[in-house]
């Protein structure tokens, strides 16, 4: 049996892409699950899905930048299910915009969207845990936080400071038993990538895939933390950039 059984996840970014894939796959496993985005028509038609699986869900339309909004987030999660266990901070926008081209206004959508909603939802998420005697918090990064494209200086910036993020947490949350990790996904056919979806097979990862290694990463003994993970793609020029 799943550790995840009955257990509470908050996933934000889950009206679409990892986002949604990681409410099928946590519902799969029995956990209960709360759905964090800003399009509620999207979040409301995959509660009904979930709930059509035998799940329980709640959709809470959250603009994870806003300190007010992450914090009734919170407050309805532990309305509805008592408290939480896991959650997968997902949120994010893709960029690419030189840095001489790069407005301040870009500039900060991109940090706030991708680090400063991370921080917002883990600061809430850490007491919720604490309660709970255990807990787990998974940082959706990107392989841009290993070896960065060009032409994304903020989108960069906003992953290698989510890695940094997941390292401090994880050395101040590990007293109360709450484990940080983070994930680092290649190239995903999702709405965030853009045109990749015209791609070869062979160079992307469906969302599906993404959600197989975050479950498996928190589905693990609360003893235990599955630190890092990298999926890539065999046939880009990552390992060796050769």
């Amino acid at each position: 049996m799943s550790i995840l059984r009955s257990r509470v996840v908050v996933i934000t970014g889950a009206s679409s892409g990892i986002g949604a894939a990681c409410a099928i796959a946590f519902v799969g496993k029995g956990a209960k699950v709360v759905l964090a985005a800003r399009r509620a028509e999207r979040l409301e038609s995959l509660v009904a899905r979930l709930e059509s699986m035998g799940g329980e869900a709640l959709a809470v339309t959250t603009d994870v930048t806003d300190e007010d909004a992450v914090a009734a987030l919170f407050a309805r999660t532990v309305e509805r299910f008592g408290g939480l266990d896991v959650l997968v901070n997902n949120a994010g926008i893709a960029d690419s915009t030189p840095a001489e081209t790069a407005s301040l206004a870009l500039w900060h959508r991109v940090i706030d969207t991708n680090l400063t909603s991370a921080f917002l939802c883990a600061r809430a998420a850490i007491p919720l845990m604490r309660a709970r005697g255990h807990g787990r918090i998974i940082n959706v990064g990107s392989i841009s936080a290993r070896v960065p494209r060009k032409e994304s200086t903020a989108y960069t910036a906003s992953k290698w400071g989510l890695d940094g993020l997941t390292r401090a947490l994880a050395i101040d949350c590990r007293a109360d038993n709450i484990a940080v990790s983070i994930f680092h996904p290649g190239i995903v056919a999702t709405e965030l990538g853009g045109g990749i979806s015209s791609l070869p097979d062979d160079l992307v990862a469906r969302p599906e895939d993404a959600a197989g290694v975050i479950v498996h990463m928190a589905d693990l003994p609360d003893h235990l933390n599955f630190y890092e993970a990298l999926v890539v793609q065999n046939k880009i020029p990552f390992l060796g950039r050769g």
